[in-house]
């Protein structure tokens, strides 16, 4: 039966697609994005596209006057990790107070089922790979704080008011819409695979590689990447079982394929993709960045168990080759 879902930053890059597979799958789709880093054009599959701010509390209230809602997904965070170091103030007012106000708008209008983007960055320092739920949660920047000062909100909710919730914490989210739709446009970009493709295009004249002097098989870092595509089904799955009331309470769950690729297997990837197209990338080796772990890698088996979730894009040419067709697109 089709069902109704406010998705909050649905003219982002995750939360674009994910409108997009809700909406071809005959469910009512209302977007609320105030548009600082989404784009109108992205939230095109969506109902109604609603350009307000989660801190207008009078804007959110009407929304939920005007629609009836099953669930809530929640895409809407300022995630750049320097940037929080430097304004942490925006980054506990956008993600913390902003959040509250929509589950505070969910509490007065019964809408029980919520699912919440969270981040790896929960964790700060590994301690051990894979990453699992139980590993200590300890972040090292604002952004990562404020996320887990969420899921602690979340469990709260739970036990107080019966909000039942699911965390999802992304690990590397990357790739394209496999339709070539839908894609990253971030402005600025910071994630490695659409900018070593910008080099490809032309947009961008070469990719740094920070620090070739890790203790790994390489030297360069590792980390979990997961197909954009991958994401969007878990969030479905989480809904559902919220919605099936076989969830209940507050959950968190990782999300990553399971494996760990290097900057270098990236690139070299990437270059086998774009060389069908004649297209070279240049590189620049860089010294290491200051709170660079080398290896971070999820465990994703509570993502399996809960919500018999699994990655259909686990390997590194899938993603990319989405990638790709959407930078050229952009040309």
């Amino acid at each position: 039966m089709p069902k109704s879902f406010l998705i909050c930053g649905g003219a982002g890059y995750i939360g674009s697609h994910m409108v997009k597979q809700l909406s071809q799958s005959g469910h009512k789709v209302i977007v609320l994005d105030n548009l600082s880093t989404g784009f109108e054009e992205s939230a095109r599959f969506a109902d109604e596209l609603i350009v307000a701010d989660l801190a207008d509390l009078d804007a959110v209230r009407d929304v939920f006057i005007k629609y009836r809602f099953d669930g809530v997904m929640h895409f809407a965070a300022a995630s750049l990790v320097g940037e929080s170091v430097s304004n942490p103030g925006k980054y506990y007012r956008n993600n913390l107070s902003n959040t509250l106000n929509l589950l505070e708008m969910m509490l007065e209008n019964k809408v029980k089922n919520f699912v919440f983007s969270s981040t790896a960055a929960v964790f700060g320092e590994p301690k051990y790979i894979p990453i699992d739920e139980m590993h200590p949660k300890n972040p090292i920047n604002p952004y990562g704080a404020s996320k887990l000062m969420v899921e602690r909100v979340l469990q709260d909710f739970a036990s107080t008011h019966k909000l039942n919730s699911v965390s999802l914490r992304y690990f590397n989210a990357c790739g394209a819409d496999p339709e070539g739709e839908l894609g990253e446009m971030h402005d600025p970009e910071t994630h490695i695979i659409p900018l070593i493709l910008q080099v490809a295009s032309g947009r961008k004249e070469s990719i740094e590689i920070y620090g070739t002097d890790y203790p790994t098989s390489d030297g360069t870092c590792i980390r979990d990447y997961i197909h954009v595509s991958d994401l969007c089904d878990a969030h479905w799955l989480a809904i559902s079982k919220l919605l099936s009331y076989e969830l209940q309470g507050a959950h968190f769950i990782n999300l990553g394929n399971g494996d760990g690729f290097s900057v270098k297997q990236v690139i070299e990837k990437a270059k086998e993709v774009v060389s069908v197209d004649g297209k070279q990338i240049k590189i620049q080796e860089s010294s290491r960045r200051d709170g660079d772990p080398a290896i971070l890698v999820a465990n994703s088996a509570k993502a399996k168990e809960l919500l018999g979730w699994s990655p259909k894009y686990f390997g590194l040419e899938d993603m990319i080759s989405h990638a790709w067709s959407w930078e050229k697109s952009l040309n």
